[in-house]
C-alpha cells in the first residue's frame, strides 16, 4: 500500500511512518502535493558464513573440478 504525506505532515510523524515502512508500506511525500520522494523498506545484503550471500545461487561451473593449475594455486604454489 502507498500513502502520500505532505512534507509536515512527514516531520510531524516521522517515527510513525518509519514504523509502517519497517513493516512494507511505502509512503510517497509530497510538495504543494507534488510527489517528491518515497520512503521505502531497505533491503541490506546481509553476508552469511563465509562471505556468501542468502539466496545467492551459483552456475553448474562451480561445482566442476579445477585444473590442475587452480589447484596448485589453492595449494600455495604459483
Amino acid at each position: 500500500m502507498t500513502d502520500v504525506v505532505n512534507v509536515q505532515e512527514a516531520k510531524t510523524r516521522l517515527s510513525e511512518l518509519l514504523k509502517r515502512v519497517e513493516a512494507g508500506e511505502t509512503i510517497t511525500i509530497a510538495r504543494a502535493g507534488t510527489p517528491v520522494a518515497e520512503l521505502r523498506p531497505s533491503t541490506p545484503v546481509q553476508p552469511t558464513f563465509g562471505g556468501l550471500v542468502p539466496g545467492l545461487q551459483v552456475g553448474e561451473a562451480f561445482f566442476e573440478d579445477l585444473s590442475d593449475e587452480e589447484l596448485s594455486r589453492w595449494e600455495g604454489g604459483q
